[in-house]
């Protein structure tokens, strides 16, 4: 989904998508409406009241009670105003709280579930920037401009009726000035919509930009590359201040028009009003009616005009989180009939069977070719070769975050394409090269694995892997906050708190991706204890997969895999290998002689 203006243009028939967010809502909706209908009406009923007071309560020789029960009948008619205006607000601004949430929740949800390869097309910064500048344009529309807008509307048609009953041959007139004035508005409004999405596309395009470089400051700053990624940013967010101009631009040429037009209709008809009393045709009291009525369809005009280009560029973005909400992602369950079960509860075989793979962003070249493999439980097997050698793409299709584009992987006996992704990973578990750490704290972030493990059960895991003592030594131990993406520890002490979460969970299959590629010596023996710990406690059961380029790691796995473009060249044991003097034998004469 680049961020690129559409060929199309949003009308705000988009916002018919927001029906299904609404729908829950029909009572506060309602009572919604039924306050600014009885606020329309109280306000229709000023100029009613106004007209009693000049023709009734302040002709010479009126009595001063009479005089003040109709300035108390106006100050009711305000307070009602007043009143149903207020619950008319909150209402309606609870109402587009309430559906921006919904909204944000569903489409935030939905992006959890998409697979790898929509997030190779599509930026993070572009889906934050719909999660909340497009989701705040919407909740502006639900919880305002809609209810100002349909406010307006009623009153709008209600002086409109009110003109036309009390004078009709006037209003006639008045009637063609307003689509003299409607019909250019809506023809301007084409363009602010169209520059409205345009705007839209451009934040979006600087906030995918802040969003990727932020990740990496280290290595921004790293390459004093600050200079050139801030001017890169001021280039993106310049170009949406141009975007963002021109559509200001349109929308003041529409404010404008709208306002002189409106004077013009006004100015007009107080001038023929204005006759009619100096010829004895209407009282002045029917004129100040007659004008109040004119004033309210003059500003339901300008008001509905500027709700026109809040639902323009609402609809601009209803269109892109619709796109996001339609998107489906390439893994997903299987239909209820077909999906197949397997049970955690025993061990559980694995297999690959003839398994080819191709990554959708480069299919000319196999990232696995015929490759073949068993595991029985309790086994631990590696997996070496070079870089792109396919040991990473062999991990990724085991959770099913692609799927296979010939052959098939077991679970059971059981295709994992006929489970549930969920089910699939939930027998999983994965110590990345890179631990990932929450901005929360250390008990929090072992317990991702298990949200319902006690504390004792966390403190265990902690234990097995070697992080206990550190995480005692932290200001507030296993409470303390971790900072974001785990600042505040040590390379070694975020792959440990890594293998206590993987041990916490205590899944069938075990994946272990180069967990000590990239520590010191010091670090890296801890960690192997650590994860020695992970492969010998509860080994009875469980499979475990190893990927490693430090060949001492492995020496004692059951069985080591070496893959090379993609196929099996060689397995068996260390030493069998060894022996045996191929690709193996080099890579561990270069290790271990270095």
């Amino acid at each position: 989904m680049p961020a690129t203006t559409p060929p199309h243009r949003p009308t705000p028939r988009a916002l018919a998508a927001l029906l299904p967010f609404l729908r829950p809502y029909r009572w506060p909706i309602a009572a919604a409406l039924t306050f600014l209908l009885l606020a329309a009406l109280a306000t229709l009923a000023f100029p009613l009241a106004l007209r009693q007071l000049i023709d009734q309560g302040m002709p010479a020789g009126g009595h001063a009670g009479q005089l003040r029960a109709h300035f108390g009948l106006l100050f009711a008619v305000a307070v009602a105003v007043g009143l149903f205006s207020a619950a008319r607000y909150y209402a309606m601004s609870w109402l587009g709280e309430r559906v921006t949430a919904d909204l944000r929740s569903a489409v935030y949800a939905h992006v959890l579930r998409m697979s790898p390869v929509f997030f190779e097309t599509t930026q993070t910064g572009e889906v934050l920037s719909r999660l909340t500048a497009d989701t705040t344009l919407v909740q502006t529309v639900v919880g305002s401009s809609f209810s100002m807008g349909l406010r307006n509307a009623v009153l709008g048609l209600g002086a409109l009726a009110m003109l036309v009953w009390t004078n009709p041959l006037v209003m006639s007139a008045a009637l063609a000035a307003v689509l003299v004035v409607v019909l250019p508005a809506m023809w301007i409004g084409r363009s602010v919509r169209r520059l409205s999405r345009a705007s839209q596309d451009r934040v979006a395009d600087a906030s995918a930009i802040a969003a990727e470089v932020l990740g990496a400051i280290p290595v921004v700053q790293g390459y004093t590359a600050e200079r050139r990624e801030a001017a890169r940013f001021a280039a993106a967010a310049e170009d949406a201040f141009r975007t963002a101009v021109r559509r200001s631009g349109v929308r003041a040429a529409l404010v404008a028009f709208i306002i002189i037009a409106n004077a013009a209709l006004l100015l007009w008809g107080l001038y023929r009003g204005s006759q009619a009393v100096i010829a004895g045709q209407m009282s002045a009291g029917n004129l100040g009616q007659t004008i109040a009525y004119a004033l309210f369809l003059a500003g339901a005009v300008a008001v509905l005009a500027e709700v026109y280009g809040d639902l323009l560029r609402a609809a601009g973005a209803m269109e892109r989180l619709m796109e996001l909400l339609a998107t489906e992602p390439d893994i997903r369950a299987p239909e209820a009939t077909a999906m197949r079960s397997i049970s955690t509860m025993q061990p559980l075989h694995l297999a690959f069977e003839a398994v080819d793979f191709h990554y959708p962003s480069r299919t000319d070249r196999a990232a696995l070719a015929d490759f073949t493999l068993r595991l029985t439980p309790g086994e631990v097997v590696a997996l070496v070769g070079a870089s792109g050698a396919g040991k990473s793409t062999v991990f990724q299709l085991l959770q099913r975050f692609y799927d296979v584009s010939g052959g098939r992987i077991l679970l059971a006996g059981e295709d994992i394409r006929g489970l549930d992704p969920q089910q699939l990973r939930a027998c999983i578990a994965t110590v990345p090269q890179e631990a990932v750490i929450f901005s929360s704290s250390a008990l929090e972030n072992i317990r991702y694995a298990r949200p319902d493990a006690t504390r004792d059960e966390v403190l265990a895991a902690a234990r097995a892997a070697f992080a206990h003592d550190f995480i005692e030594t932290l200001p507030q131990g296993y409470d303390s906050f971790l900072g974001e993406h785990g600042v505040r520890l040590s390379g070694g002490q975020r792959q440990r708190i890594a293998i206590a979460r993987a041990l916490l969970k205590d899944a069938p299959i075990l994946l272990l991706d180069e967990a000590t590629s990239a520590l010191d010596a010091e670090s890296e023996r801890v960690v192997q204890q650590a994860l020695d710990a992970a492969l010998q406690g509860h080994a009875s059961g469980r499979i475990t997969l190893v990927i490693a380029h430090r060949l001492a790691t492995v020496q004692h796995a059951d069985r080591i895999i070496v893959l090379e473009h993609g196929r099996i060249i060689e397995q068996g044991r260390h030493a069998e290998l060894v022996a045996a003097n191929g690709a193996y034998a080099r890579l561990a004469a270069l290790q271990f002689t270095a």
